[in-house]
């Protein structure tokens, strides 16, 4: 992988981003100027301060204690959606791509149907009868991702399996599963990477969207979201509510999206 993609000013925006968004999730207690449960009524909606910079929300509840916090659930979430959506796309795609045949024809009907769902209403539909809680958030959202992952190693799978060294492997009498893993699967990592960068900031989103309808995180839990929802109601009264956690959400998507864009630039052999 070059470095051509990573170097370009929106390659550094995309990893200034992302680090800054993880060291602020890493350090949330140490940086928030309080605690996410905090209630202050005397200072409900109050605007932007020097004791909250932010300003405050509902109760009093700090604005930037929980954008710092927030940052923790999307990243928590993203982070466990794209590795669950992954796994479970990479291995029923290679599976369908090598063995070929009624496998493969019946895993990618199953995608096929999935994907004749918008993912968004899915996984509202399933966080509504689930309840909203993070570990239902990672679930849905997982069920409804592995299959953009699924279709691209299936598709990676199909060419690299009538390779050279792969015909090698099988008359030296190597496995169907040590194939996979040992051979195919590694040689399709570099489009998984992209996939997988640009699938952060799409479950950040939709993160974001199922707790902005309340079928998210738990009440009380901090979260970029939750956030623009409670601010809605108070858009001509105190709009610094759902104003800064709306742009820290499209900071993230926008940063991730950045950095998905130039890896997919530095792992194209035929970008100049």
């Amino acid at each position: 992988m070059s470095g051509r993609g990573l170097q370009s000013a929106r390659g550094r925006f995309g990893v200034a981003v992302a680090v800054a968004l993880f060291f602020v999730a890493a350090a949330a207690p140490l940086i928030a100027p309080g605690r996410p449960s905090a209630i202050d009524l005397n200072a409900e909606l109050q605007p932007p301060s020097a004791r909250h910079p932010l300003g405050t929300g509902e109760n009093g509840l700090d604005v930037l204690t929980h954008l710092v916090y927030g940052a923790r659930v999307s990243l928590w979430v993203s982070v466990f959606v794209v590795a669950l959506s992954g796994a479970v796309g990479v291995l029923l795609g290679g599976i369908a791509g090598y063995a070929g045949g009624i496998v493969d024809e019946a895993l990618m009907r199953s995608v096929d149907v999935l994907l004749a769902f918008p993912g968004i209403l899915l996984a509202i539909f399933i966080t509504a009868v689930l309840g909203p809680s993070l570990r239902n958030v990672v679930f849905a959202l997982a069920l409804t991702g592995w299959t953009g992952y699924a279709r691209l190693v299936r598709s990676q799978v199909l060419t690299l399996r009538e390779r050279d060294y792969v015909r090698a492997a099988q008359a030296l009498g190597a496995g169907h599963w040590r194939i996979l893993a040992r051979h195919l699967l590694p040689n399709a990592a570099g489009p998984l990477i992209v996939q997988a960068t640009f699938g952060i900031p799409a479950a950040m989103l939709a993160e974001a969207s199922l707790s902005f309808l309340g079928l998210g995180v738990p009440p009380g839990t901090p979260s970029w979201g939750a956030l623009v929802d409670q601010g809605t109601q108070y858009l001509l009264l105190a709009p610094h509510v759902a104003l800064f956690p709306g742009l820290a959400i499209a900071l993230a998507v926008l940063g991730f999206n950045f950095l998905g864009d130039a890896v997919r630039d530095a792992m194209d052999p035929k970008a100049s």
